[in-house]
């Protein structure tokens, strides 16, 4: 039987960093896509709703507070599990991301990709499956 594959959106402008956690999300078998740009985050929110969202604080032009902000205030959106993922992790920080709505905070420095695939999986209530013996 056929897991449903997790989806991911990653929004970071961080190209390089966006591009790590993609590709070890990928490898743990969920569908990902990386947007570094904020407004095409929100407008690809518009179109299609993954099952979580991945999201930097510190970005030009319109900063993580403010996209999480305007998810929780949409609707449609509402409930979307948003982990923030950010390099600033002072217990400010994380107390603002939690109180604006993130359902989890993660300090980018200090979390690697397998760690960030099991909180999503935590979070949504996946479990991993065993691997399979060959």
């Amino acid at each position: 039987m056929a897991t449903k594959h997790i989806k991911v959106l990653i929004i970071d402008d961080d190209p390089f960093l966006s591009g790590v956690y993609a590709v070890g999300l990928k490898n743990d078998g969920m569908l990902v896509q990386a947007i570094n740009d904020p407004q095409e985050g929100l407008n690809a929110l518009a179109k299609e709703l993954p099952d979580v969202v991945l999201l930097d604080l510190m970005m030009p032009g319109m900063n993580g507070f403010e996209v999480l902000q305007r998810i929780r205030s949409n609707k449609a959106m509402a409930n979307l599990p948003v982990i923030v993922l950010s390099s600033l992790a002072q217990p400010e920080d994380i107390k603002r991301s939690l109180e604006a709505g993130a359902s989890a905070f993660l300090q980018k420095t200090q979390t690697l990709p397998l760690e960030a695939s099991n909180k999503i999986r935590a979070l949504l209530k996946i479990p991993r499956e065993p691997k399979k013996r060959v």
